[in-house]
C-alpha cells in the first residue's frame, strides 16, 4: 500500500470534518479500506460516531482499536474519556483517566479537566473543584485557564444554590408598598 495515498485520504478526511460529512466518511472509508488498523482513521471514525451520530459504543470500538495501535495518539484520550464520560461509564472513564496521567507528553491539564467533568458527574464537588484547580494550575493559555476557572464558578453554584434574598426582600417592600397605597 502506498503509504502517501494513504495519508492522502486521512488528510482528506481531516481537513473535511466536521464541515463536509460526506467528503469525511468517503476518505474514511478509502483510508480504512487501505489500512484497517490506521489509528488517525480510527480516531476520526470515533469522532464521528460520537459527535454526530450520538453511538457511544461505537465510538468507544474505534477509539480503543485506534489506542491498540498507537497508544501515544494523544489525541485520543481527551474525546474517548468523554465518550466514556457521556455514556455513564464512569468507572472505565477513571481508568482510563489514570492511565493517561501516565502517558509521557499528553498535557496532563486537560487530564485533571476532565477529571474535574467526570467528578461533576457522579456528583462528586469538592473533588470535582481539586481536579479542576490542578488542571487551572497546568494550564499553559489564558483561554484554557478562563474555561477552567468558569467551570469551577459553575460547579461551585451547584454546591451552594443561592438563596435569592434580595428578591425575596424586594417582594416584601413591594406588598407593603401596595397596602400604604390603598
Amino acid at each position: 500500500m502506498n503509504t502517501n495515498l494513504l495519508n492522502n485520504y486521512v488528510l482528506k478526511a481531516m481537513d473535511a470534518y466536521p464541515y463536509e460529512l460526506e467528503e469525511t466518511v468517503e476518505n474514511l472509508n478509502y483510508a480504512l479500506s487501505y489500512e484497517a488498523n490506521n489509528a488517525y482513521a480510527l480516531f476520526l471514525m470515533g469522532r464521528l460516531q460520537a459527535e454526530q451520530f450520538g453511538d457511544y459504543e461505537k465510538a468507544k470500538q474505534y477509539f480503543a482499536e485506534a489506542l491498540a495501535n498507537k497508544m501515544d495518539f494523544h489525541n485520543v484520550y481527551q474525546h474517548y474519556i468523554l465518550v466514556l464520560i457521556w455514556n455513564e461509564d464512569y468507572v472505565e472513564a477513571q481508568k482510563l483517566i489514570d492511565f493517561a496521567f501516565t502517558v509521557k507528553g499528553l498535557n496532563k491539564g486537560v487530564v485533571h479537566l476532565l477529571q474535574g467533568q467526570l467528578f461533576e458527574n457522579i456528583q462528586a464537588y469538592k473533588k470535582a473543584i481539586k481536579a479542576l484547580k490542578k488542571a487551572k494550575l497546568l494550564g499553559c493559555n489564558d483561554g484554557f485557564v478562563c474555561y477552567v476557572n468558569s467551570e469551577i464558578s459553575r460547579i461551585k453554584s451547584k454546591m451552594n444554590p443561592k438563596k435569592n434574598k434580595t428578591s425575596k426582600a424586594k417582594k416584601k417592600n413591594k406588598r407593603k408598598s401596595r397596602k400604604t397605597k390603598k
